[in-house]
């Protein structure tokens, strides 16, 4: 009787412990999509020309951040940024920390 007690506690822990990983990682998923939505917003409204790039005056006027990083992310040198470009710099350097 010991080791069904023993065997039925320790699913139960391994069921919790996998509904509580799968419940951060859903959590995670929400958060990392609300952070996406928000720079999304935030490069919107920055985009004053509304043509799907920031120059360097845009940058610095909406996105200050990113004007301090401007010449790190425009790595063509063209004079402008765009929300992929800010996004691949985002996640290349968040693998480093």
């Amino acid at each position: 009787m010991t080791s069904v007690s023993t065997l039925l506690g320790a699913t139960a822990l391994t069921l919790l412990a996998l509904t509580t990983s799968a419940q951060a990682e859903e959590a995670k998923g929400a958060k990392a999509a609300q952070a996406a939505k928000q720079l999304e917003d935030r490069f919107a409204a920055a985009d004053k020309d509304h043509d799907g790039k920031l120059t360097k005056a845009e940058a610095e006027a909406g996105m200050p951040r990113v004007a301090k990083r401007f010449d790190a992310i425009d790595t063509a040198k063209t004079g402008s940024v765009t929300l992929d470009q800010i996004k691949a710099y985002g996640a290349e350097h968040m693998k480093k920390k």
